[in-house]
């Protein structure tokens, strides 16, 4: 699957839902289905900075596709860092690059997190991103 299709994938799980209760819901059990980073990662080199709660993230590339792991010590910060892992693993690192991330907004996430977790978004998206510029530099 595109990340496109990723992406309308979740919008249409997130509309399935009348209110942000069962959303936050949703996402913390999405959370619960992350595949999760080996022990060896959860250093300080794979914290994301700018996150109120700690998150870890840890990519490889095979095959010119990136896979991500993640742990957070949150559940819904953990149900975040899924939901971005499921849109960008598995993909090109320069499709990861060029990926827009408005289902962020149709889902309306970003205007139901508290501003530290907001900035936090950011900042996973950020991380992953930079990864795959990492990737990328490498196959060019």
């Amino acid at each position: 699957m595109t990340i496109a299709e990723v992406q309308n994938e979740i919008i249409d799980e997130f509309s399935m839902f009348d209110d942000w209760e069962e959303r936050y819901q949703y996402m913390i059990d999405l959370g619960k289905t992350l595949p999760l980073i080996d022990d060896k990662y959860k250093t300080d080199d794979h914290i994301i900075k700018g996150c109120q709660s700690k998150v870890w993230v840890h990519a490889d590339m095979e095959d010119d596709k990136v896979s991500f792991t993640a742990d957070s010590d949150a559940i819904i910060t953990k149900g975040i860092i899924a939901i971005l892992i499921r849109v960008f693993s598995g993909q090109h690192p320069n499709e990861i690059i060029e990926a827009n991330t408005d289902f962020i907004d149709k889902i309306g996430l970003k205007e139901h997190l508290s501003p530290t977790r907001a900035n936090g978004l950011v900042s996973m998206i950020k991380q992953l991103k930079m990864y795959a510029i990492a990737y990328q530099t490498q196959l060019n």
